[in-house]
């Protein structure tokens, strides 16, 4: 039954006002979204890429191959290296002689 635009229950049919309360505060908290995805991304990134607090602390080595080095140096040689070159030093060398022949800009 309504009268003058407001409802009026019967003797049961009241809402509670704890059920009223408990809807806002569900309501008003927010469900925190957790990315598993990315959590395991870089989970997976840091096994790949190492701990790098321990890179940070080597000290910077001199470099395997000689400045004096050519281009054809390497490439007349059938001889391995006595030691790996690390890319970054192979790539800075080929970079250099590329520039040089005017092959790199």
């Amino acid at each position: 039954m309504e009268i003058n635009g407001s409802k009026q229950y019967a003797h049961g049919n009241q809402p509670s006002t704890d059920s009223n309360n408990a809807n806002k505060v569900q309501s008003t908290e927010k469900e925190v979204f957790v990315n598993h995805a990315e959590i395991t991304w870089h989970e997976i990134r840091r096994q790949w890429v190492g701990d790098q607090s321990q890179k940070s602390k080597r000290m910077a080595r001199e470099p395997i191959m000689s400045w004096t080095t050519t281009y054809e140096d390497l490439l007349c040689s059938t001889e391995p290296f006595q030691q790996p070159i690390p890319l970054a030093e192979m790539v800075d060398f080929l970079v250099d002689i590329w520039h040089e022949e005017g092959l790199y800009d």
